[in-house]
């Protein structure tokens, strides 16, 4: 399925919306991730997302819709050389192949952009299909970290992916 990476508009707000409005999704994220997903949310998240030079929130398009989102989080102090990869896809295009090919573009895109070494990726643990998007994309499993995360009242365990620009 084709699809493009490209900056957030003002005018993504509703595909965003759409796609991101899904319990599914915001299940598996942050809780800055909320569910239920409104039209504001939308509005201030593509501020949030633009608001950066050079760019570190993309959308993932089809047809100028959006249905997705990848970025590269900068990190500080000891761990400034490296970038946090988040992302996530609407769920009808859930197993297309789009997010391996949109992290391996973000990817080429986060080491040619910043000075970084290495971009990693942190899947809840039950959570197969994102442990194996990283892993087709070129990720190694670095770590595995019993009951970190906390979400929904519940303790959920934390793998740690990560790819590397140059090796040690």
């Amino acid at each position: 399925m084709n699809f493009q990476l490209r900056p957030f508009k003002e005018s993504d707000a509703e595909s965003l919306r759409h796609y991101a409005n899904n319990k599914n999704i915001s299940d598996n994220l942050t809780n800055g991730f909320p569910y239920p997903y409104t039209k504001e949310h939308a509005k201030s998240f593509i501020e949030m997302a633009s608001n950066h030079d050079p760019i570190q929130i993309m959308a993932i398009t089809i047809d100028e819709t959006v249905v997705g989102g990848i970025g590269l989080h900068k990190q500080e102090d000891v761990y400034a050389k490296n970038m946090e990869l988040g992302y996530w896809l609407g769920e009808p295009f859930w197993g297309k192949g789009i997010m391996t090919q949109a992290i391996g573009l973000m990817v080429g895109y986060g080491f040619e952009t910043f000075d970084i070494v290495r971009i990693f990726g942190r899947p809840y643990g039950y959570n197969e299909g994102s442990k194996r998007v990283l892993e087709k994309a070129g990720f190694q499993q670095e770590a595995f970290i019993k009951g970190t995360f906390f979400k929904n009242g519940k303790f959920f365990d934390e793998f740690i992916y990560g790819i590397r620009k140059i090796s040690y």
